[in-house]
Order: C-alpha cells, then sequence, then structure tokens
C-alpha cells in the first residue's frame, strides 16, 4: 500500500476531481485535516495513510459554513474507491474519520482560516490552518505519547498559541481528570505558566 505525502496529494486530488466528473457527481468542497493537510500546506513533510474528513464547507455571503456529514454520497465513494485502486492506497483512505469533532465544537474563527484549493472543476478542499491543527493535536496528544505528539511540535507552537489550545481542549472535555492529564502534558513539555492557568 501507499501512503499520501507531499509528492502525491494535488495528484490524488486531481484525479479524484475526475472521477468524481466520471461517477455523475456534483461540485464539492470538503474541509480536510490531519496529516493530509499538514503536508499540502508545507507544515511538515511526512506521509499518512488517510485524507480525514471534517465534512463539507457551503460559501455564504457571510462566509464559510461547515456541515457535519455522515455519509459520502455514492458518487463519491465509488470516485474514491477508482482512485484507491489506481494509486495503491488503504481501503478507506477517504474518510469521515474525525466528523464528530463538528459536534463537539470547532475552536473560535476556524471557519475563516480555512486554506482554499481547487483541483479542478468539481473538487474544492478547504485544509484547516497550522493554529486549528495545533489546537487538534493538543487535544489528540494530552493522554498519549504518538505521532499526534510529534507532530504539535513540529509546528513549533508559541506560548499564546498553546494556551488558545489549551482553553479550548478543556472545552471539549469537561471532566477534572482531563483537566489534570492536559496541566500533567504542559508541564513536561515546558509549558508550566500556562498549565498554572487552566
Amino acid at each position: 500500500m501507499n501512503r499520501i505525502g507531499t509528492e502525491t496529494i494535488n495528484e490524488i486530488f486531481t484525479a479524484l476531481d475526475r472521477q468524481i466528473e466520471v461517477h455523475k457527481g456534483v461540485p464539492l468542497n470538503l474541509v480536510v485535516c490531519g496529516g493530509t493537510a499538514l503536508a499540502a500546506l508545507g507544515l511538515m513533510t511526512r506521509t499518512t495513510r488517510d485524507v480525514d474528513v471534517l465534512g463539507t464547507v457551503s460559501e455564504t455571503k457571510s462566509g464559510l459554513i461547515i456541515h457535519r456529514i455522515t455519509n459520502f454520497p455514492q458518487w463519491l465513494t465509488e470516485a474514491a474507491s477508482k482512485v484507491g485502486r489506481d494509486f495503491d492506497l488503504p481501503k478507506n483512505w477517504l474518510n469521515l474519520g474525525p466528523a464528530s469533532q463538528i459536534d463537539s465544537g470547532l475552536p473560535e474563527g476556524f471557519e475563516k482560516r480555512l486554506i482554499k484549493r481547487q483541483y479542478g472543476s468539481y473538487l474544492t478542499v478547504y485544509f484547516i490552518s497550522r493554529l486549528d491543527q495545533i489546537h487538534f493535536k493538543l487535544y489528540a496528544a494530552v493522554d498519549r505519547d504518538d505521532y499526534h505528539v510529534q507532530d504539535l511540535m513540529a509546528l513549533m507552537p508559541t506560548e499564546n498559541e498553546i494556551e488558545l489550545a489549551s482553553k479550548w481542549a478543556v472545552t471539549q472535555d469537561v471532566s477534572e481528570i482531563f483537566r489534570l492529564i492536559l496541566k500533567d502534558f504542559l508541564e513536561i513539555h515546558g509549558y508550566e505558566a500556562i498549565a498554572q492557568r487552566i
């Protein structure tokens, strides 16, 4: 199986655009986070197994609105399957793994920071910003010692960014246990002053 990286992202999304047309789909705006967004925006040079889709987005006069979806339309599933076969990608390389985050709540100003890339007539991808990656990565990294921690540190967050992300994270899990684990994480990684303020 191949992995998705900086050098293949454009090719894969362009192929998906073509397959959406072939499968009689309609123009689609996807919000993408995770490793694919990090690589696409040049924030990190690492590969990933999949494309994490947060939801769809509509453009209105008052700004962008993000919508949660529970399933991809059939034509998109078929288009993604064909691209997956062509590029030897994992079966569910295009997935809605993080979609529930929309219900839990997104960082303030999230929509305004999305970065738009168009891959043809049918597919537009809105990648989440570096600041929002820091929010998501901190929340994911707190009680783990894996690639989320590595990604977070590779983004070289400032103290202000870590504080913003910490204040958001405690709205996602309001338990006292989580707050204590977050404080420990911050102290271990040199953010003692922030740990005292949350």
